[in-house]
């Protein structure tokens, strides 16, 4: 989703604002802008686009442009018109006091623009956010207010998700942030401040955060002897004391690429150490069981489930129908994977003792995050799967469960998803063992848990025959992913990732449902993944690689170390080594990830920043 990030201090503003917008770039975006506030005067400069659009202002600068110590910056996702250098961010209100940065999106901007229309308001773009300039502006001059009690006061009248960064030229030593909805924080810096949708801007300069909680906002000030102070208080005008300062433990060096040619592509790799940072002081072998210690106030809640919702969007609720199987294979727990936005809305039973675990690798995940807030208004108990700390989701749950798996750039999923599964799977031996699961059992399991990084890094050192295999299919326009019970996951999942990143057709399917019509799109130009590890439904799976073959369709098996059969049948295979039929899913989303990484470059696209696509989506 968009990414705001703004700076107030004694620093030039522009080099900062520039590398925090490249550092949001994984966010996905359309175009970039910033805005400088020096000397009582407004430079904007914004371009439809990638972020090195704007290094032209700086190649082509006169003496003291782009100067100022004070300025605010924006990665625009195109929600409201289309991607343009008019609709990018930074927007001006009509008489050019107000400059202001926007993530999310005013649902009633519409009525408010025909009011200001009505009092004579002209707009340059498409967009709410300039409707939101104009409102702020207009409280201000027929008010006679400060600016943040302007803005406070305008966002009195918003329905919708916001963070929004402000300036006014008349008030220049002044900065105000506000959020519902969409992230925002505070970095604290030897006297200047930061303020961004996430931390990936902030760590060049800073470790200390505030994270900004919903309906609250922030007003940066500078005193009379140049120092700068913070106030944050609600939209509805209580100040919030003491507000708790965060230390972020993200390293610099985690942001780079670290000589891989893409994020992608590096965080594949990272895979084994990422599995390891997540279960490691976790797992207890000799019980039998696992410990998370965000979950031990909660022992007595949890022991009483008696049912579970999980709640995810895109990858992360495929990994959440991983999660289902688990729940109720070893907890003995009736689990149902929702969409968060259709539990958000629907009517929902929530029976006493019911708990609904969300998963979302930034935290951000409005969709996910509302569910929550529903939940909790039923009285549910609410859990969290999460990669950043402190992101919304993970402060709104009742208890949850970090990844530690360090930032995820690229906007496909990779190693989050890997850990979202084994996460799963640790909480359903966890919640077992307080129902029956014996501790032999759970030792078995958790003995093949252990294993997972070794087995994923043996998957990692073929890469180039799946690099082989790209070069072969990279000009089919369809593709089917064909997986059944843990591995219908990941059918999913695999469709997914080829789809977001090569931009081919593709569609994940249960097996079973072959037959039932999907079957009519086979032919020679419609290759099939089956995903047919030797498991307890391969015979079952190999059926499928028959139909397909019987109908002129190409196949590429992804099945077990060690089965020749399949050779004979398939066009294609690609062997993962064996493990636990639960935990196959985590072995078998890496192959499919490398494919589609590597179909993607062979087609020229960007791997990283798949068009049309958000990294985080924090709008509905």
């Amino acid at each position: 989703m968009c990414g705001i990030i703004g700076y107030i201090g004694k620093k030039e503003a522009w080099p900062v604002l520039y590398k925090g917008l490249e550092r949001l770039e994984y966010r996905g975006y359309d175009s970039a802008g910033i805005a400088l506030l020096d000397k009582g005067t407004f430079s904007v400069y914004k371009k439809k686009g990638r972020v090195a659009e704007l290094a032209k202002f700086e190649k082509e600068k006169k003496d003291n442009e782009l100067s100022g110590g004070v300025g605010i910056a924006h990665t625009r996702w195109a929600t409201h018109g289309v991607p343009s250098d008019r609709n990018a961010h930074p927007h001006l209100s009509n008489g050019g006091d107000i400059v202001i940065v926007h993530n999310g999106i005013i649902e009633n901007y519409l009525s408010i623009k025909k009011v200001l229309i009505g009092k004579g308001y002209k707009f340059k773009s498409d967009t709410d956010t300039e409707v939101l300039a104009n409102l702020i502006e207009d409280i201000k001059k027929n008010a006679k207010v400060a600016i943040d009690e302007a803005v406070r006061l305008a966002l009195a009248q918003i329905v919708g998700a916001y963070a929004v960064l402000v300036l006014s030229k008349d008030e220049p030593g002044v900065m105000v942030v506000a959020k519902v909805g969409s992230p925002a924080i505070i970095g604290v810096g030897k006297g200047e401040f930061f303020v961004a949708s996430d931390a990936t801007p902030i760590v060049d300069h800073t470790k200390k955060v505030i994270y900004l909680g919903d309906g609250e906002m922030a007003v940066i000030n500078t005193a009379k002897n140049g120092k700068l102070t913070l106030k944050i208080k609600t939209v509805g005008n209580k100040v919030i004391k003491n507000p708790y300062v965060h230390t972020l433990k993200t390293k610099i060096e985690e942001l780079e690429k670290g000589g891989y040619p893409h994020f992608m592509l590096k965080e594949i790799f990272e895979q084994p150490e990422s599995l390891r940072n997540t279960m490691r002081g976790r797992i207890v072998l000799e019980k039998g069981n696992v410990k998370f210690g965000g979950l031990e106030k909660f022992k007595k809640e949890l022991k009483s489930l008696r049912r579970i919702t999980i709640a995810g969007m895109g990858t992360a609720r495929f990994t959440g129908l991983v999660g289902e199987y688990a729940f109720e294979e070893l907890a003995g727990i009736p689990t149902k994977v929702e969409y968060g936005s259709e539990f958000t809305y629907r009517e929902t039973v929530a029976h006493k003792n019911t708990g609904l675990l969300a998963i979302s690798q930034s935290g951000e995940t409005l969709d996910t995050l509302n569910a929550i807030k529903k939940a909790k208004s039923e009285r549910m108990l609410t859990l969290g799967i999460v990669n950043v700390i402190g992101s919304s989701i993970a402060r709104e749950v009742d208890a949850g469960i970090y990844n530690h798996v360090g930032p995820e750039t690229a906007v496909a999923s990779t190693k989050a998803s890997t850990s979202q599964v084994l996460l799963q799977i640790m909480l359903a031996i966890y919640l077992g063992r307080m129902r029956g699961l014996s501790k032999k059992k759970g030792q078995e399991i958790l003995k093949e848990i252990l294993v997972l990084p070794n087995l994923v890094e043996k998957i990692l050192k073929n890469a180039n025959t799946i690099k082989k295999l790209a070069k072969k299919y990279k000009n089919y326009n369809n593709f089917f992913f064909l997986g059944r019970k843990y591995n219908a996951a990941a059918a999913l999942e695999g469709a997914l990732k080829l789809k977001e990143c090569s931009y081919i057709h593709a569609e994940g399917c249960n097996s079973t449902e072959l037959k039932h019509g999907p079957l009519s799109l086979i032919d020679k130009n419609f290759p099939t993944l089956v995903i047919t590890p030797t498991d307890s439904i391969y015979e079952k799976s190999k059926s499928s690689i028959q139909e397909i073959k019987a109908r002129g369709g190409l196949v590429i098996a992804l099945t077990t170390e060690g089965n020749k059969e399949l050779e004979k049948m398939a066009d294609d295979v690609i062997y993962i080594p064996k493990t636990l039929e639960m935990l196959y899913p985590i072995l078998a989303f890496v192959p499919m990830q490398l494919l589609a990484y590597y179909i993607a470059v062979e087609r020229g696209n960007d791997v990283d920043k798949p068009r049309n696509l958000a990294k985080s989506v924090t709008v509905e």
